[in-house]
């Protein structure tokens, strides 16, 4: 199953990409096969899928093509001068439009009038039952009773918030720099909150042990990996003390594991697998992988927190063709093939990027850690850059990008000075462009 969707992944690159042009033809079946290694009948599968989805035709003896543009819908993105470094939502592009149009037609059919009722506040219970095995994959081993759905991550965060917690504490702890929204909401609703600085190196752990044990902390609010706005991801050493300090002082961990399925990193264990005392909160998001529109999210809960977070969230507000359709998206196969061909070309992206800098920006005027994975970058920039007319400038330039400045709370004093940029919306070809444009307007200071 992997091998087959590796290569899928890597022909729909290769076309996105022009290295296989509108009419021309692919490598026959056995040249495939022996080009990937693998078998005649993988690369059949693969051609067939592609096929079914008019990338590309057949012609008895003679092989497979790359359909002509004007055959079927057309990627232009010419019109758009736009270098968009700012967008965090999926390429419209790469939406699985018809695999999930596919899968609500399927869900009407299947559930019936049953999705035009109220439903249950957990969510679709099937779909519950589905992610019971979609989240051991990320080894998050659960029970479907324990597994709540909601209307994106975003609105579990707001209920865990506002919601008691059996430790009794009342501060919630953020890394600093942080997911923005969730910052703004905290800080609107009146919540006692305090930071703790991640830096590309991580994060202090005496320090958070220090302020686990004496901060009054309900709990630690925390992306693990690919983190919004760093793009890094804690250290196995880093998560696992994270784990044992949320035992050992009481402290609940929220783990936002919603960039999960967009890095290319095998083997991780997220907090939730390495506590052992039921002390994480473990939530993913499907918007990032799917479509924004979607809005729907899961948090698997500890069993003390259960009852309380239902009685928060109170009835069921979200779209029951959505779950169903999500469900059967999942459990055909589809969610993990379209997640092979989404996170391949953000990773080609993210390497165009760091290829970009590392031809453009040699005079020490830009620090970019690396972030092997996911979607963000951190071009971190000296002290003396007036962030906010650089931004100006940039965008003169039609180069949108994100001052990080706004993902620290109000009151944070100890700020990086950097750009966040993300490449889930910028195309190939620009990269290289805007990556110049960076560099030659911070060198303008």
């Amino acid at each position: 199953m992997r091998k087959y969707l590796s290569i899928l992944a890597d022909f729909e690159l290769k076309m996105n990409e022009g290295q296989y042009r509108s009419g021309q033809k692919l490598p026959s079946v056995r040249d495939a096969a022996k080009l990937y290694g693998c078998s005649i009948s993988t690369i059949i599968r693969a051609y067939t899928e592609l096929e079914r989805r008019h990338a590309i035709y057949s012609i008895p003896q003679s092989g497979y093509y790359i359909v002509k543009e004007g055959e079927h819908e057309v990627k232009d993105h010419s019109s758009n001068p736009c270098i968009d470094f700012a967008s965090a939502s999926p390429d419209l592009s790469l939406f699985p439009y018809l695999d999930f149009q596919h899968c609500l037609n399927k869900a009407i059919d299947t559930y019936k009038y049953q999705l035009f009722t109220y439903g249950d506040t957990m969510g679709l219970k099937s779909l519950r039952q589905t992610l019971v095995s979609h989240f051991a994959g990320d080894q998050v081993f659960t029970k479907a009773e324990r597994i709540v759905i909601t209307s994106g991550a975003h609105q579990a965060l707001e209920i865990l918030a506002k919601m008691p917690f059996p430790n009794g504490k009342s501060v919630i702890l953020v890394e600093q720099p942080s997911y923005d929204h969730y910052l703004r909401f905290l800080e609107f609703e009146g919540v006692a909150v305090t930071g703790i600085a991640r830096t590309a190196k991580g994060v202090d752990l005496q320090e958070l042990e220090d302020k686990f044990k004496h901060g009054n902390i309900k709990f630690f609010y925390t992306m693990p990996r690919y983190h919004n706005p760093l793009g890094t991801t804690y250290s196995e050493e880093e998560r696992r003390t994270i784990a044992n300090l949320a035992s050992k002082y009481n402290v609940y961990i929220v783990e936002d594991d919603y960039m999960a399925d967009l890095g290319e990193a095998s083997g991780f264990d997220p907090i939730y697998a390495l506590n052992r005392t039921s002390h994480v909160v473990y939530l993913k998001s499907f918007s990032k992988i799917i479509f924004p529109g979607l809005c729907l999210g899961a948090v698997v809960l500890p069993e003390l927190l259960l009852e309380t977070f239902c009685a928060y969230k109170k009835y069921a507000d979200t779209s029951q063709l959505s779950q169903a359709a999500l469900d059967i998206y999942i459990r055909n196969g589809m969610y993990e093939r379209h997640k092979f061909s989404i996170s391949s070309q953000y990773a080609s992206r993210l390497h165009a990027l760091y290829e970009a800098v590392h031809r453009h920006a040699k005079d020490g005027d830009l620090d970019v850690p690396d972030a092997a994975s996911g979607i963000y970058a951190q071009f971190k920039l000296k002290p003396s850059v007036n962030l906010d007319r650089l931004t100006r400038r940039l965008a003169a330039r039609n180069v949108i990008v994100v001052p990080g400045k706004q993902f620290y709370l109000s009151n944070y004093l100890e700020r990086e000075k950097f750009l966040r940029i993300s490449i889930s919306r910028v195309q190939p070809e620009q990269i290289d462009e805007g990556v110049n444009a960076i560099v030659q307007e911070i060198k303008q200071r």
